[in-house]
C-alpha cells in the first residue's frame, strides 16, 4: 500500500495550528508542508508516490491496520495487526505554548509493541520544494540530516539507518511487548534561515535530556491535555451535548481548529492542494488559503460548538482585511493564512514534476481565482459583522464605518457580472446567488443602521469617526438609497432569476440553469420558506441535481472547463437545512444519515464524493464540509426540540423576521 496511491478516506490528519500532516493507514506521512500550511511540501507522496517524498514506518510482512484518534484530541494512532504481534504508532505535533523546549516545526512518532513481537521497517525520503529539490543525506549524532539550499530536515532517532542511493534512509527494527525494547521514539525537525536554524554539523539541536523517553512522554501528555482542554472549554448547548452525533460534531470542530491559525484568525479551506474533483480530471486546485465566502457559516459553526475565542479571532481577521482595504473593487476573495495584505502570493502555477493524485494532473500551487471578482463576498463580510453582533459582540465605530463603505460599494456594482461563488472560469455572468448576497449585504447594513446607537447631526446625518480619525457620514438620503437598491435587487431576482419552466430560482439571470447555492434563499431571509418559489427550488434541485444516495451536484451546466466533478458535500448540507426549515424533518434526517456514510473511518470529509464509487474527492480535510455537518446537526437538533446556545441560527432567525 505504501508504494501505491491510497484512497483519500485512508488518511488521518494532525497538526500544530500552523501546518498539517496527512498520515495514511499504512503508517506513511504522505503530505507535510513546513513551516506553514501553504509552504512548499517536504513530503508529497500524496501527489506522486514515486517522486513526492514520504516517511513511513510499517510492518515488514502482511498486516491489517486501523486508525483512531485519542479521544477528543488531534493525536492519531495507527495500529498494526500481524501474525506475530500488534503495534501502534502515535503521531502528533507540539503546539505553541505547551512546552517551549520543542519548536513548532517538529513531528513526533512513538512506536510501541502492544503484544507479541513485531518487525518494522522505516523509510525516510524527504523532498524539498514540492519534490523539485532532492536533499543531501548525512549521518549525524542525532540520526540523519537532510539539507537543501538553506533548509534542513533532521530525523531524530537512535536507529542505525542506511543511506540508500543518497536520497533515502532505511532501516529495520524489532519491538517486543513488555520488554525494554517495547517502544521507540522518532521525530523530525524542520529548520531554515527564517526560524532559528542550527548548524547541525557543529551543534546538537536537542540535548539527550530533551529527547529522553520521560520528557517525550510528558510532551505527549501535554498535547493530549491541550486538545481535551480545548474541547472542554466550549460551553456547548443541549443541541450539541445531547446530540446523537456528538462525537462527529467534536471531530468536525477539532478538524476546523487544525485548519485555523490562532495568530491571525484565518481558517484554511483545506490542508492540501490539487486533490482532484474527478480521478483523471484537471479540476485540481490549491485550497490552502482562507476564503472570505466561508465567513458567516464558519462563525455560526464555531459559536454553536461553544468556541467563542475562535469566533473572536475569525472576526478580527475579517475586520482587519476590510479595514485595510480602501478600495473594495480591489479586495481579494481569498488571503494567505498570515494575511499577506501587501503582497498576495497566491498566483497559480503548475508543477510538471509531480504526476498528481492517482495520476490526475496538473498539480497546481497557488490559485488564480484570487484574481476574480465575486460579489457574494460582500454579503459575507456584512453578515459576519451583523451575525456576531447577535452573539454579543459590539458593532464598533470601525465596524460601522466599513459596513457603510461596503454597502455603498455594493450599491454601485451589484448589477455588474462576476465569477460567482463557485469561481467559474468560463467568464463573468449575472449570477443570481451573487445578486442575493448583494441584497443580503444591504439588508444587514440597513439593520445595523437601525440598531446602532449613533449620534446624529442636526441635519439628520449619522457621523462616525474611527481610530485613524477617518470620518464617514450616512445621511437619511443615502440610507433611503440603500433601501431603494435593495428593492431593485429583489425585483431583479424575482423577475429574472426565477424560471417558470423549472419552477425554481436559477444560476444566472434569464435562464433555466439550476444551482444548489439557491437553497440559501430562505436561510438568508430573502423569502419565507413556505413561499411556493422556495419550495419549487428545493424540489427542482432534488429532482435535477441529485445523484442519489443523498448526493447533490453544485450544478450540471457547462462552466468553461473540461471534464466533470463529483457531488459537493456542502450542497447536501444546505439542502438538509432548507428541508429542516420547511418542517420536512423526515426528509432532512434521511439525507443527513446518508451523508454520514461518506465520512472516513476517522470522521473526516473531503470536498466532494464520487457518486458512482462513493469515494471522497477533492482537497482534504475540507473545512466547508465539516462546517456543513455541524450546522446541519444544529438545525436538526433544534427542530427536534433541543435547546441551543445564544440566538437562533441563520435561517431560523430569518424566518421569524419575515
Amino acid at each position: 500500500m505504501k508504494n501505491s496511491f491510497k484512497n483519500i478516506r485512508d488518511y488521518g490528519v494532525i497538526g500544530n495550528l500552523v501546518t498539517c500532516a496527512l498520515i495514511a493507514s499504512d503508517g506513511s506521512i504522505d503530505w507535510l508542508c513546513f513551516p506553514y500550511l501553504e509552504s512548499p511540501s517536504i513530503f508529497a507522496a500524496l501527489l506522486d508516490v514515486k517522486r513526492g517524498g514520504h516517511f513511513y514506518i510499517t510492518p515488514t510482512g502482511f498486516y491489517n491496520s486501523t486508525q483512531t484518534y485519542i479521544k477528543e484530541t488531534n493525536v492519531l494512532e495507527t495500529t498494526f495487526f500481524t501474525a506475530t504481534g500488534t503495534a501502534v504508532i502515535t503521531d502528533f505535533m507540539p503546539l505553541k505554548g505547551i512546552d517551549d523546549s520543542y519548536p513548532l516545526s517538529m513531528l513526533f512518532r512513538k512506536v510501541r509493541c502492544l503484544s507479541g513481537f513485531i518487525t518494522m521497517e522505516i523509510s525516510f525520503s524527504p523532498r524539498f520544494n514540492y519534490a523539485q529539490d532532492v536533499p543531501t543525506f548525512e549521518k549525524i549524532k542525532e540520526g540523519i540530516c537532510c539539507k537543501s539550499n538553506n533548509q534542513a530536515l533532521i530525523l531524530h532517532t537512535t536507529l542505525p539507518l542506511d543511506i540508500i542511493a543518497d536520497n533515502e534512509a532505511k532501516g529495520v527494527f524489532n519491538l517486543f511487548a513488555r520488554e525494554a525494547l517495547d517502544q521507540l521514539w522518532i521525530a523530525i525537525e524542520y529548520q531554515n534561515q527564517k526560524i532559528a536554524i542550527v548548524d547541525t554539523s557543529t551543534k546538537t539541536p536537542f540535548t539527550i535530556k530533551n529527547f529522553s523517553q520521560k520528557n517525550l512522554e510528558s510532551l505527549l501528555r501535554k498535547v493530549i491535555r491541550y486538545w481535551r482542554k480545548w474541547v472542554e472549554s466550549a460551553t456547548s448547548s443541549e443541541s450539541v451535548n445531547n446530540n446523537p452525533w456528538y462525537d462527529l460534531l467534536i471531530r468536525s470542530g477539532l478538524t476546523l481548529k487544525l485548519l485555523s491559525n490562532p495568530d491571525t484568525g484565518a481558517i484554511a479551506a483545506a490542508a492540501t492542494t490539487s486533490l482532484p474533483e474527478k480521478i483523471g480530471g484537471i479540476r485540481n486546485w490549491d485550497y490552502r488559503y482562507a476564503w472570505l465566502r466561508d465567513a458567516s457559516f464558519t462563525v455560526q459553526a464555531f459559536y454553536h460548538l461553544g468556541h467563542t475565542q475562535e469566533v473572536n479571532d475569525y472576526r478580527k481577521w475579517i475586520e482587519g482585511i476590510i479595514q485595510y482595504t480602501k478600495d473594495f473593487s480591489k479586495i481579494y476573495i481569498m488571503y494567505g493564512m498570515h494575511s499577506e495584505l501587501d503582497d498576495i502570493d497566491i498566483y497559480e502555477s503548475v508543477l510538471s514534476n509531480l504526476s498528481g493524485y492517482k495520476d490526475s494532473g496538473p498539480v497546481r500551487i497557488g490559485n488564480d481565482a484570487v484574481k476574480q471578482k465575486q460579489h457574494d463576498i460582500f454579503g459575507e463580510l456584512v453578515n459576519v459583522i451583523y451575525d456576531t453582533s447577535r452573539y454579543g459582540h459590539d458593532i464598533t465605530d470601525d465596524s460601522w464605518i466599513v459596513t457603510i463603505r461596503i454597502v455603498n460599494h455594493v450599491c454601485e456594482i451589484w448589477d455588474t457580472p462576476d465569477s460567482g461563488i463557485w469561481e467559474i472560469r468560463g467568464g463573468q455572468r449575472h449570477f443570481v446567488y451573487s445578486k442575493l448576497m448583494c441584497w443580503s449585504a444591504i439588508d444587514r447594513g440597513i439593520r445595523i443602521a437601525e440598531i446602532k446607537n449613533n449620534k446624529k447631526n442636526n441635519d439628520n446625518r449619522i457621523s462616525i469617526t474611527n481610530k485613524t480619525n477617518e470620518t464617514i457620514e450616512l445621511s437619511e438620503i443615502q440610507l433611503n438609497k440603500w433601501k431603494e437598491v435593495k428593492k431593485e435587487i429583489e425585483n431583479v431576482i424575482l423577475t429574472q432569476g426565477f424560471s417558470k419552466k423549472m419552477n425554481s430560482f436559477t444560476q444566472v439571470l434569464d435562464s433555466d440553469i439550476l444551482d444548489s447555492s439557491l437553497l440559501l434563499i430562505p436561510i438568508l431571509g430573502f423569502l419565507p420558506v413556505e413561499d411556493e418559489r422556495v419550495q419549487g427550488t428545493i424540489n427542482a434541485i432534488i429532482e435535477h441535481l441529485s445523484a442519489g444516495k443523498g448526493l447533490i451536484y453544485r450544478y450540471l451546466n457547462d462552466d468553461g472547463l473540461a471534464g466533470d466533478e463529483g457531488c459537493f458535500l456542502l450542497c447536501t448540507f444546505w439542502l438538509i437545512e432548507a428541508l429542516t426549515l420547511s418542517e420536512r424533518i423526515e426528509e432532512a434526517e434521511k439525507y443527513f444519515l446518508e451523508m454520514l456514510n461518506y465520512l472516513s473511518p476517522l470522521g473526516l470529509y473531503s470536498e466532494e464524493v464520487d457518486p458512482l464509487t462513493g469515494e471522497q474527492l477533492g482537497n482534504f480535510p475540507q473545512a466547508f464540509s465539516h462546517i456543513g455537518l455541524i450546522n446541519s446537526a444544529l438545525y436538526l437538533g433544534i427542530a427536534k426540540g433541543k435547546k441551543h446556545k445564544g440566538p437562533e441560527p441563520i435561517g431560523i432567525d430569518e424566518q421569524h423576521k419575515i
